[in-house]
């Protein structure tokens, strides 16, 4: 037979009021407690919330999920707001000077600061030999701010796609 205990803590009260607003918090009168009894515990908080696929099949690609793009020169990725996951190849003839070097640029902007986040540089050779270099990464975009990508010479072009993965505030986005 299970047995009842009576529980005083200002800490866990405090935690059900911020926890429970709607039910009145920890209300004066009414005490915690706790029993030796063992309750098995089913969590559904992903089929209440709507995201019952398994993560890795939520960020698949689909035809109406992904913007593609091919810059040789500056471009705009995305300027919507959520997560997204950009990836592609970067590829170009290398300087003929082996002291000499391009750059693809990714950058984080809001119109006024601009941060570079990741610089792909393709190092001059001898030869002429087309280089492809691969990325992938994911960003997170709030209000007002967008991501961009530059070449330092038209001989290179960053090409790919971007796909949202989740919304603003987190909410996985399944294919459509």
């Amino acid at each position: 037979m299970a047995q009842e205990f009576i529980i005083k803590s200002d800490k866990l009260e405090d935690k059900i009021r911020q926890l429970l607003p709607s039910q009145g918090g920890f209300q004066a009168g009414v005490d915690l407690s706790a029993s030796t009894q063992i309750v098995p515990i089913i969590d559904l908080t992903e089929s209440a919330e709507g995201s019952n696929q398994r993560q890795d099949l939520q960020t698949a690609l689909s035809l109406n999920d992904i913007t593609t793009f091919d810059i040789s020169s500056t471009g705009t990725l995305v300027s919507t707001t959520g997560y997204f996951r950009v990836f592609g190849i970067v590829s170009g003839v290398p300087p003929t000077s082996t002291s000499a070097n391009y750059t693809a640029t990714f950058s984080l902007t809001d119109g006024v600061t601009t941060k570079n986040i990741a610089i792909i540089r393709i190092q001059g050779t001898s030869t002429t030999t087309n280089i492809v270099q691969l990325f992938d990464f994911i960003v997170f975009l709030p209000a007002g701010q967008s991501l961009t990508a530059t070449t330092s010479n038209s001989v290179l072009a960053i090409t790919g796609s971007t796909k949202q993965i989740a919304t603003l505030d987190g909410t996985l986005t399944n294919p459509s």
